[in-house]
């Protein structure tokens, strides 16, 4: 599964983890999410869920601050091509220390390591969450959560796994 990553540069370059990815070679930089991508979105009306492992080719990250996001994605579509999948991700608790334990207030390495889980490339979020220091506490706190939402056939079940662990 690629990773692409469209930047904005609207935060702090030493603590971006959308930066770290990219110097890593964990991810590539795009200018547009293109061909069979899923764009993590999180004003999108449909959620990820482990069938989007069959429809997308790519996962993109819209890299941003997240007091602009609602006007980054204010379109719906920031520098998406019509054919791209937009996606929100079901409800997971942040390991960063900037927003830790906060329900949806992840990082774009975050955010890309929670599609991968729930399409069932766990080895692969490991790999990109083993970049941070506080990388394997995202993987704790969302362990069971992430198990159960990659065994969701679809969008409504992620939505009601949500709710039964009190998040939605």
């Amino acid at each position: 599964m690629q990773l692409r990553i469209i930047m904005h540069r609207q935060d702090d370059p030493k603590k971006c983890t959308a930066a770290r990815l990219v110097r890593l070679g964990l991810a590539r930089r795009a200018r547009l999410a293109t061909g069979r991508t899923m764009v993590l979105n999180p004003f999108a009306a449909q959620t990820a869920s482990p069938a989007d492992r069959r429809r997308a080719a790519s996962v993109t990250a819209v890299d941003c601050s997240w007091r602009l996001a609602a006007a980054v994605f204010g379109g719906g579509r920031p520098g998406a091509a019509a054919a791209a999948l937009h996606r929100r991700l079901p409800p997971l608790l942040a390991g960063n220390p900037v927003n830790y334990s906060r329900v949806g207030m992840l990082t774009t390495a975050e955010a890309l390591a929670g599609s991968l889980f729930i399409m069932g490339f766990g080895g692969r979020a490991r790999e990109l969450l083993a970049g941070f220091s506080w990388g394997h506490t995202f993987a704790e706190l969302n362990g069971a959560l992430l198990e159960d939402y990659a065994r969701a056939r679809d969008g409504g079940e992620m939505d009601a796994i949500a709710a039964e662990y009190g998040l939605a």
